[in-house]
């Protein structure tokens, strides 16, 4: 079979491969893990050099054959693959090669599976490779040998660590520990909950169950009612910066839990903790906000004048008076009941001044370019506001202001805000029914993106449902905007026509027709 590879039948193209191989140089090969490289202007250098010149200048096969073999002590590892290349060379220039002795090829080969282990790794890969253009079998001894070789070099893999036995509560820790864990379904979580032993839920397992469901929004209403269930079981043992935690995804995924007990223990832990942990306090009242369940009681407390001075001088003073600018605004729209002490107006802060962190993260992914785009070529730049911040601090998308006959006004010409706090009702009328004596309306077009939602893209998480609860409470007019229908328009034509059909069945009129 060797001898058939490597006759005058020879596949011209695997050896003109050869052929446009570089010179193998003696630096680039290394020397061999027992020091026999040559090394520039050493004492051998000289005879070692010419023996390479010999090889690459062989007029046969034999003649190679005979370089190695009578000169023992000249010949290194780098060798090898300059007689492979040569041989490769001589059988693949000349159109009709004369036929190979077998023995003279058996020969070489042994030459090479005799030495070979003295090889380096760079070297056995230069001569596999050229053995595979030169055509020897991949079972050959030849090819064999030198596979064996490079797999004796290679570094040994380290035993597969031994996985330990978890239960329910240390699975679940190191499934949410574990940064992979965030594609994995659900119902794995589900699973290591039920599984879990009541023991094995500890409130560190717990937070990063809820931190997980907040971080990526999953409204999982069967782990969701665990961790109320959680709460109000260890309520004596639970402080409330661990509270705190425990409560987010509540208020973040807009998700009220049907155990009934869950609001009570909240309120006998804000009123044992508040005075100890004023942050943690302020967050937990955060999240009830989100939900619409505020307690008087914990309202009298930060509003209090003692609680307001206690903050103040702290790290955190300025993001505690933001917080509780939401929720003395929450206690204005919300609460016509409430008739207890308010943030002082000095005190007060804006809420939310700028657009939220999540939105300029992912500004890159939004629709506000191409919707502030539609809007200008149809309404022109003067007649809408983008990114206007309104008292008390809320970010609109875009805002624009409209007569009383529908006609869509220049802002430039208009206040574009209402009046903060808005003006007294009359006797009777609900508080989601604000007057305004102004006869412009303010519309805002809210952008409603894929990640204002939960997971399911059905329900708005709880601060972006704040927001326009809030706005619509203030008398501002809603026009929403859902990612489902932006996603669907092709092209800035199409969103153009999009909006024209969204202002229209407003009732809004623009251009020489709409003054």
């Amino acid at each position: 079979m060797l001898r058939v590879l490597l006759s005058a039948q020879a596949s011209a193209a695997r050896l003109s491969g050869l052929l446009l191989l570089p010179p193998i140089q003696t630096c680039c090969l290394g020397p061999s893990k027992w020091g026999d490289g040559p090394s520039r202007g050493g004492p051998h250098a000289g005879p070692v050099q010419g023996l390479q010149r010999l090889l690459e200048q062989a007029k046969s096969p034999g003649e190679l054959l005979r370089w190695l073999g009578q000169n023992p002590t000249k010949v290194r590892t780098h060798h090898y693959p300059v007689a492979l290349r040569r041989l490769g060379q001589l059988l693949g220039s000349r159109p009709q090669p004369p036929p190979v002795e077998q023995a003279t090829l058996q020969d070489l080969s042994q030459l090479i599976i005799r030495n070979c282990p003295s090889f380096d790794i760079h070297t056995i890969h230069v001569c596999l490779h050229l053995a595979a253009l030169l055509g020897f079998p991949s079972d050959g001894p030849l090819v064999c040998a030198l596979e064996r070789e490079r797999r004796f070099r290679l570094p040994p893999k380290p035993p597969p660590p031994l996985q330990p036995v978890l239960r329910g509560g240390q699975r679940l820790e190191a499934a949410l520990s574990c940064p992979r864990f965030l594609r994995h379904p659900q119902q794995h979580l589900i699973r290591s909950l039920a599984e879990a032993r009541p023991e094995e839920l500890t409130p560190h397992v717990m937070v990063l169950l809820a931190q997980h469901l907040a971080r990526h929004r999953l409204r999982e209403p069967q782990l969701l009612e665990a961790i109320a269930h959680f709460l109000v079981v260890q309520e004596a043992q639970l402080s409330s910066k661990v509270v705190q935690k425990l409560v987010l995804p509540f208020g973040r995924l807009n998700y009220l839990p049907l155990e009934q007990q869950f609001m009570p223990c909240l309120e006998r832990i804000l009123a044992r903790e508040a005075g100890v942990a004023p942050l943690a306090t302020v967050n937990i009242l955060m999240s009830l906000c989100q939900l619409r369940c505020l307690p008087f009681r914990a309202l009298h407390f930060v509003f209090s004048p003692g609680f307001i001075s206690h903050i103040s001088g702290t790290p955190h003073a300025l993001i505690v008076r933001r917080y509780l600018s939401l929720l003395d605004t929450a206690v204005e729209l919300e609460l016509p009941g409430y008739r207890g002490p308010r943030l002082p107006r000095r005190q007060q802060v804006p809420i939310f001044p700028q657009p939220l962190i999540t939105d300029r993260a992912r500004c890159k992914y939004s629709h506000k370019d191409i919707v502030a785009e539609g809007l200008r070529q149809l309404l022109g730049e003067e007649k809408y506001r983008q990114d206007l911040t309104v008292p008390p601090g809320y970010c609109t998308d875009f805002l624009l202001c409209v007569s009383s006959s529908g006609a869509v006004l220049p802002v430039r010409t208009q206040d574009p805000f209402l009046p903060y706090p808005p003006r007294s009702r009359p006797q009777g009328q609900a508080a989601s029914q604000p007057t305004t004596q102004d006869p412009a309306q303010r519309v805002v077009l809210v952008l409603r993106e894929r990640w204002h939602f939960c997971r399911d893209g059905r329900v708005l998480l709880g601060s972006r449902a704040l927001r326009e609860r809030h706005l619509g409470l203030m008398g501002y007019q809603l026009l929403p905007l859902p990612f489902e229908e932006l996603e669907s328009q092709r092209g800035l034509p199409q969103l153009k026509s999009y909006l024209r059909q969204k202002l229209q069945a407003l009732g809004l009129r623009w251009g020489p027709e709409g003054g």
